[in-house]
């Protein structure tokens, strides 16, 4: 079968058709950087960059804009709070944003355009509103006039104007016509930053940046918009009604992945329950933690736990342990071998990455019977076709990524210096100093490095 996804605005899953055949333009909400990142933010950006890879590995040229609002309402109040400029703190969080997506094995985005850098474009855009009805001018600020788009505003989140609350946006209420209009333009506020417009000075609004520069990227009309399942209202309720009232065709697809909880509740830094990558990284290796954030389908609500944590770390070594034993016999792997049916049909079904992964353990296991029966023409097809699907899902421990880094960027040290302690064991062991060589292996496992002997040599791996 094709690709199918769940689409959000309709409720239902739908084939994917591009706009433009071969071609796929996809916006993701990316971060908003007031704070570093926690895992449930970077969940987003894992659970999408396999999207790409699938989208890629299936043969479409995909353009992927993930944007970074660097000023809003929050990081305002964070500068404050420190004493600091607005960008001193948007910097600060977008290079630890970066450093977070990188270490857990995203590709870099072919765009990611941060909000400040495209004020003229969300000046045109208000422009186009107010000149169509659907926008106002009140007091310095901007309005977007929720009832002049009443026939389809709240389709997104299935919900109907009248039920609606007030937007909550400003503290200007008094200056909207109805308490529902959300903000386009901030008005000057002392110690704000500040653009001239033909309304006043002032700031953009959340809502409006999203717009503006998704249209710029990926034109008037693109396939996917993606981001939290929180992010469906208001704002991106708000995004398709201010582009598509303006003229828009805006996205065709409207995907939205689950969030990761710590107890029942959403993680926040005002709860004080932020699992912060670096923290994260102390528990697990990277790829590890990419195996946990994937394991469960991109819709599904994750209420993290260490206890299955580790269960997936402990899953995601079962995989590599084949893929490190069968790459000692086979040397050359075959890029270009056919994923399995099963592995293709899971991936079309709405990205169900778990199904996926069960398909790897299968091939897996397969492979483990092969390796003992010294079969190696099995063993070349089966990890062939292992770390194919592994390269989809970004998870191939034999990849550029995870070889070269090794998570930590000290693998290649802690090879070495693992190297040194076992030829000095191979030495003890040739004179037949078998106590110096166990010692060794002893010293060794109390490291954390376990030691197997095996007929072409030992092998290691660390405990966990």
């Amino acid at each position: 079968m094709s690709l199918h996804l769940y689409d959000t605005s309709t409720r239902a899953v739908r084939e994917f058709v591009p706009v433009e055949p071969g071609r796929v333009s996809m916006y993701l909400c990316g971060a908003t950087v007031q704070a570093p990142p926690h895992i449930g933010h970077i969940r987003s950006g894992v659970n999408f960059d396999v999207l790409r890879r699938w989208l890629t590995r299936q043969g479409y040229d995909v353009t992927l804009c993930r944007n970074v609002t660097d000023l809003d309402d929050k990081i305002i109040r964070v500068a404050a709070e420190e004493g600091v400029p607005w960008f001193v703190v948007a910097e600060r969080n977008q290079r630890a944003f970066g450093w977070a997506y990188d270490q857990l094995g995203c590709l870099p985005p072919t765009v990611e355009p941060r909000a400040m850098g495209h004020v003229p474009e969300m000046v045109e855009l208000m422009r186009r509103l107010i000149d169509k009805g659907h926008a106002y001018a009140a007091g310095g600020d901007v309005y977007f006039d929720v009832v002049s788009y009443a026939e389809r505003y709240g389709k997104l989140s299935n919900q109907r104007l009248e039920n609606m609350r007030a937007a909550g946006d400003t503290d200007t209420d008094s200056l909207k016509r109805d308490p529902r209009d959300f903000a386009l333009w901030k008005g000057a506020k002392p110690g704000e930053p500040t653009w001239p417009t033909p309304w006043g000075r002032g700031r953009p609004g959340w809502h409006l940046e999203c717009s503006a520069m998704a249209t710029k990227y990926l034109g008037e009309t693109f396939d996917i918009h993606g981001g939290g399942v929180d992010l469906i209202f208001p704002h991106h309720e708000n995004e398709i009604a201010q582009s598509q009232a303006a003229g828009d065709g805006f996205a065709r697809y409207w995907l939205h992945n689950g969030l990761l909880k710590l107890g029942g509740e959403k993680m926040s830094k005002s709860l004080g329950n932020s699992l912060l990558i670096p923290e994260m990284l102390r528990k697990v290796r990277a790829v590890e933690l990419r195996y946990y954030l994937v394991a469960a389908h991109y819709r599904s609500e994750i209420d993290y736990s260490e206890e299955a944590l580790q269960e997936a770390a402990a899953g995601y070594r079962r995989i590599e342990g084949f893929v490190t034993r069968a790459a000692e016999v086979i040397h050359d792997v075959d890029a270009d071998a056919p994923l399995p049916q099963a592995f293709v049909d899971a991936m079309d079904d709405d990205l169900n990455v778990s199904q996926a992964l069960a398909v790897i353990h299968e091939v897996v296991r397969e492979g483990n019977v092969a390796l003992a029966q010294g079969n190696k023409e099995q063993v070349a097809r089966l990890l062939a076709e292992t770390q194919n699907m592994l390269d989809v899902i970004g998870l191939d421990p034999r990849s550029e990524q995870w070889r070269v880094s090794g998570d930590s960027g000290m693998r290649e040290v802690v090879d070495a210096l693992i190297a040194v302690a076992l030829e000095q064991r191979q030495a003890a062991r040739a004179r037949r100093d078998y106590a110096a060589a166990d010692a060794i292996r002893e010293q060794l496992a109390a490291a954390g490095v376990v030691v197997e002997d095996t007929p072409k040599g030992p092998r290691w791996e660390l405990a966990r």
